[in-house]
């Protein structure tokens, strides 16, 4: 049960994830969630290095699209900008927000990976829905309300990981 919570894999930040990486593997998708995981929970726009960021994916035409809990004002003040696609109110870990993506993209779920920065919701939503899941430290060290509570979790079920030998990454969350 508890290895629905590992992900795939683990990386600092989206920075560390390369579109050429991601082309070698046959990946032509990434659904990404946004807070935390792009940007602060409480940064409302992209910044600099962000925007480069997926101009790299673009360039290398590996589609992105944001699949968020958050309500649909905070998700498309972020997205509409950028002209990047999102869906808002995701419910994750449930999969059908992650099914529609993969369908608006146009792609398969084994062309896809999802990242994100919590087991609870993107990590554990990915693999139950069969996608290859990465896992990135939060971006900010604080958190929203309902966060808060899951981070406590995932402290649990990384260090029941780590006892377990299933993970040997130096940081964890």
């Amino acid at each position: 049960m508890l290895n629905k919570f590992l992900p795939s894999k683990y990386v600092k930040s989206i920075y560390d994830i390369k579109p050429e990486e991601l082309k070698n593997k046959g990946i032509k998708g990434v659904i990404t969630d946004l807070d935390n995981t792009l940007i602060e929970w409480d940064r409302p726009t992209a910044t600099p290095k962000l925007i480069k960021w997926f101009d790299e994916m673009k360039r290398h035409d590996i589609k992105v699209i944001v699949v968020s809990n958050n309500n649909e004002q905070r998700v498309k003040a972020f997205s509409d900008p950028l002209g990047i696609p999102f869906i808002h109110k995701a419910r994750k870990p449930l999969g059908s927000a992650f099914r529609r993506a993969v369908k608006s993209m146009g792609i398969s779920r084994e062309e896809t990976v999802i990242i994100g920065d919590q087991l609870l919701t993107d990590v554990l939503g990915g693999n139950r829905a069969g996608f290859e899941t990465i896992l990135v430290v939060p971006v900010a060290k604080s958190d929203g309300f309902f966060t808060r509570f899951n981070r406590m979790v995932e402290r649990r079920i990384m260090a029941n990981f780590k006892r377990r030998g299933l993970i040997d990454w130096e940081d964890e969350k």
